[in-house]
């Protein structure tokens, strides 16, 4: 499991605000030791979503994206609070799990029945059309220890964690994405599995 540490750049934030501000700022003590400032990695890019679409698959979707912040550092995903615009919007319909990325980090999840129904994995469908919207593109055919190998994988996979270059990937594609524009998916192009 990852941990995120906290860095000193939080200090420098409210310090450079509170004094754009008029306001006095004090520096907090790091509690960081300096060999872990360089490893310390930026804070988490947080994305939302919003599950309240995905009727019976509710707690597999929690669980994708409980896997994905178990699984690398760069970005979280949490549910969107109440009244707020998620990132991401998962809805469940009768076709086949489908992901419409907009932006990287950005877009629509169908976790789609006609896969559950013949036999497939609901928290593997999930974190998979996760991963596309976290940057991530298909790799079939694949190995069951591929998320992203999809449905390729077959019935008896249930795997639903990213392998290491899936993770590495996706830490690319965030930690890397203040440097990019438009992201690292495709915009508008639909990703059936």
């Amino acid at each position: 499991m990852h941990v995120r540490k906290p860095t000193i750049g939080l200090a420098a934030v409210l310090t450079v605000t509170f004094s754009l501000m008029g306001g006095q700022a004090v520096a907090a003590p790091s509690a960081t030791a300096p060999s872990e400032v360089a490893d310390s990695a930026v804070a988490a890019r947080v994305v939302t979503y919003d599950a309240s679409g995905s009727a019976e698959f509710k707690s597999a979707v929690d669980r994708g994206a409980a896997i994905w912040n178990e699984s690398v550092d760069a970005v979280e995903l949490r549910p969107v609070a109440t009244g707020q615009r998620a990132n991401i919007r998962v809805l469940a319909d009768n076709g086949w799990p489908r992901a419409l990325p907009t932006t990287l980090g950005n877009g629509t999840v169908y976790i789609g029945r006609q896969a559950v129904t013949q036999g497939y994995n609901t928290i593997r469908i999930s974190a998979h059309e996760l991963g596309h919207i976290l940057g991530l593109p298909d790799r079939k055919p694949g190995p069951c220890s591929s998320l992203m190998s999809g449905s390729t994988a077959g019935i008896a996979c249930t795997n639903p964690y990213p392998d290491t270059v899936e993770k590495a990937e996706v830490e690319d594609n965030f930690s890397s994405a203040l440097a990019r524009t438009g992201g690292a998916v495709r915009s508008g192009v639909m990703i059936v599995d």
